[in-house]
């Protein structure tokens, strides 16, 4: 099988392991709600930025790749 089936494969796998995730645990404490997030409230309009949980999550995805991804 060439690379990029194995890759869309892969790919494929974890979109329906995150759409499995997000069924069963509708929300993930604290995620979302760390110092740092941008939430802004004025009349109608809201603006919710969640600049930590992403610099969170990209810094553990970075590391999970790293340690597993070595052949």
């Amino acid at each position: 099988m060439s690379d990029l089936a194995k890759t869309l494969i892969f790919f494929g796998l974890i979109l329906v392991g995150m759409g499995i995730f997000t069924i069963f645990f509708d929300k993930v404490p604290g995620l979302g709600k760390l110092p740092g997030d941008i939430f802004l409230r004025r009349g109608s309009f809201t603006f919710y930025f969640p600049i930590t949980t992403c610099i969170l999550l990209s810094l553990i995805l970075t590391l999970a790749f790293t340690i597993f991804g070595k052949k």
